[in-house]
C-alpha cells in the first residue's frame, strides 16, 4: 500500500516578511477606519501607494553588501544609517524601524500637496481626518484630483496652491522606507530630510501643522548641523555648509514674518473686500521686488520671488518657516544642547492651546534665568546689556543670538517635507 508523502518543511518567514505582512494587515485595518471619514476612493487608492512602498522595502544592511554598489549611493546608504543612529541614540528620537530600509518600487509616486486659503485673509483652510485631527494641507497621489479639489475651492472664493513633496512620514505607525531619489541629494540636505522626518515620528501635536512642520524644520536643520560637526568637526565643508544652509532659512522666515504683518495689516483695515484684493496685488508685486532684492544666497532655492503669490502660498511657506528664530533662541537659552532643547520645546507646545504661546513663554522663562545667571557671575562693568527677545521676530539679544543672520546658502523645502500615508494623502499627518 503506498503510504502518503508527508509535505517537505516550508521556510520559515524572515523578519522582514513578517513585518511586511503585519503591517500590511494593519494597513486594511486602519484603511476600515478611515473610510467613514474620508472618500473611499481618495483612501483606497493611498492605501495601495503606501501598501506598494512597504511591500518593496529592502533592508539597506542587504543593500550594502552588493559588491557591484557604486561608491556614491554606497556612501549615502551608509550616511542614512549614520544620521539615524545618530537621532536614536545623541537626539532621543523614536527611530524605530524608519530609514533602516529602502523602497526598491521602480517609480515611487509623487504627492500632490493642496493648501487652500480664504481671499482676504491668511487663515489655513483644513481638512479633518481620524487620529490626526485637522492640518492645512492635503496630500494627493493623483494629481488630477489635487487639480480637482483646487477647481472646487477656488469656486468658492479660496485662493489655492499645489506643490509636491519630496519626502514623507507615517509618524512613527509603520516604518518609513528611504525613497531611492532622496539619494539624490547632497549630503548634507539628506541628513536634513531624515533627521526632519524621524522627528516627526518622534513628536506631533494633533491639528497643529505649523508648529509640527516648523519645529521640525528646526530639528532637521540643526541636527543635520549637530551630525556633521560630531563626525567631521565644527569647521568642516559638510558642517559649514549645513549652518549657511539653516542661516539663510532664517532669512527667509524673517522676510516672511515681516510680510506676513503687511498682509494681517491689510486684511485688518476697514476698507471693502474688494479693496483689500485690490491692494494686495500691489502688496504681493512690492514683496517679491523686495526678496528679489536680498542677498543672492538668500534667494537660491526659494520660488518666493517667481511663484504666483496668493495666500495659499504664504501659508504653505508659514506652515514650514514659523518663529524658526524662537526655536534658535531657546536653543541658544540650552546651551546649544539640541537634544534638551527640543524636548522642551516639545513639552512646552503641550501646555498651551497655542503652542506657539507655550513656546514663548519658554523663551521667556529661559531669557530671565540666563539674565539673572548673568548678572550674578560677571563684574557690574563687565555685564552684558541684555534684553527679553523682540516682540517682533523673537530672535534673541544680548549675547544669546547666532552669529550669521541674513545670509543663505540654500533653501530646503522637502515638504517634510512632510506627506505619507499617516501625514498626507491618508492620515495627513504630514
Amino acid at each position: 500500500m503506498a503510504r502518503s508523502q508527508a509535505p517537505s518543511p516550508q521556510p520559515s518567514p524572515t523578519r522582514w516578511e513578517r513585518e511586511k505582512r503585519t503591517q500590511l494587515a494593519a494597513s486594511c485595518l486602519l484603511l476600515t477606519c478611515l473610510l467613514s471619514g474620508c472618500s473611499p476612493t481618495y483612501v483606497l487608492r493611498a492605501g495601495y501607494e503606501e501598501a506598494k512602498i512597504l511591500w518593496h522595502r529592502r533592508p539597506i544592511e542587504d543593500v550594502l553588501h552588493q559588491p557591484d554598489l557604486d561608491a556614491a549611493t554606497r556612501e549615502k546608504l551608509d550616511l542614512v544609517l549614520r544620521v539615524r543612529r545618530f537621532a536614536a541614540e545623541d537626539l532621543g528620537f523614536k527611530v524605530g524601524g524608519s530609514y533602516s530600509s529602502i523602497t526598491e518600487v521602480t517609480r515611487p509616486p509623487v504627492v500632490y500637496v493642496l493648501t487652500a486659503a480664504p481671499r482676504a485673509s491668511l487663515e489655513p483652510y483644513t481638512w479633518w481626518f481620524p487620529i490626526i485631527g485637522r492640518v492645512a494641507y492635503k496630500g494627493y497621489f493623483d494629481a488630477a484630483a489635487a487639480r480637482s479639489e483646487a477647481r472646487r475651492l477656488e469656486a468658492q472664493g479660496y485662493d489655492t496652491y499645489i506643490r509636491t513633496a519630496v519626502a514623507f512620514s507615517t509618524l512613527g505607525w509603520f516604518s518609513d522606507p528611504l525613497l531611492p531619489h532622496l539619494l539624490n541629494y547632497d549630503q548634507e540636505t539628506l541628513a536634513n530630510i531624515i533627521t526632519h522626518e524621524l522627528f516627526h515620528s518622534t513628536f506631533y501635536l494633533p491639528g497643529q501643522s505649523a508648529l509640527n512642520e516648523s519645529l521640525a524644520n528646526f530639528a532637521g536643520h540643526r541636527g543635520a548641523i549637530a551630525f556633521f560637526a560630531k563626525e567631521q568637526g565644527n569647521e568642516a565643508p559638510a558642517t559649514l555648509h549645513a549652518v549657511a544652509t539653516w542661516e539663510s532659512e532664517l532669512a527667509v522666515a524673517d522676510f516672511l514674518a515681516e510680510a506676513t504683518e503687511q498682509l494681517n495689516a491689510l486684511y485688518g483695515a476697514p476698507v471693502s473686500k474688494a479693496e483689500k484684493l485690490h491692494q494686495r496685488e500691489e502688496l504681493f508685486t512690492r514683496l517679491q521686488e523686495e526678496f528679489r532684492r536680498l542677498p543672492g544666497p538668500v534667494r537660491q532655492n526659494a520660488d518666493f520671488a517667481s511663484v504666483k503669490l496668493n495666500n495659499a502660498v504664504v501659508l504653505q511657506y508659514l506652515v514650514y518657516l514659523k518663529e524658526l528664530a524662537l526655536f534658535e533662541q531657546v536653543y541658544q537659552q540650552n546651551g546649544q544642547d539640541l537634544r534638551v532643547a527640543l524636548a522642551r520645546l516639545s513639552e512646552a507646545a503641550k501646555k498651551e492651546d497655542d503652542p506657539f504661546a507655550g513656546v514663548r513663554a519658554l523663551a521667556r522663562v529661559s531669557a530671565e534665568s540666563f539674565i539673572k545667571a548673568t548678572a550674578k557671575t560677571q563684574p557690574r562693568s563687565n555685564r552684558l546689556a541684555l534684553s527679553a527677545p523682540s516682540t517682533k521676530t523673537g530672535r534673541p539679544i544680548g549675547g544669546v543670538e547666532s552669529p550669521g543672520w541674513g545670509s543663505r546658502a540654500s533653501s530646503v523645502s522637502h515638504g517634510s517635507l512632510l506627506v505619507g500615508w499617516l501625514q498626507s494623502p491618508l492620515f495627513q499627518k504630514p
